[in-house]
């Protein structure tokens, strides 16, 4: 993500933010690290981390990404440790 996006993500909420970076992400899968190094500019993505994880509990309970755990989709109330979030899948 070059700068110029990360100043537009400043105008969203992080909620919209996640979403986005998992829109365009290769892969079917990031970690949180992967999503806060995207939204934040610079070395200031550690602060990211809790929040992500609270913004992703409120849309994985929306249906609107999936929390993933050891490759499996995880209850969103109840996961712990290493997780990963993807998008619904429509297959």
């Amino acid at each position: 993500m070059n700068h110029s996006d990360s100043k537009a993500l400043d105008n969203l909420s992080l909620e919209d933010a996640i979403l986005g970076v998992l829109a365009r992400a290769e892969a079917k899968t990031l970690s949180a690290p992967e999503i806060a190094h995207a939204i934040a500019a610079g070395d200031d993505w550690h602060g990211l981390l809790v929040p992500i994880r609270r913004s992703a509990v409120a849309l994985a309970q929306a249906g609107r990404l999936v929390i993933y755990r050891k490759g499996k989709p995880a209850d969103p109330n109840e996961f712990r440790g290493v997780y990963r979030l993807g998008l619904p899948r429509h297959d």
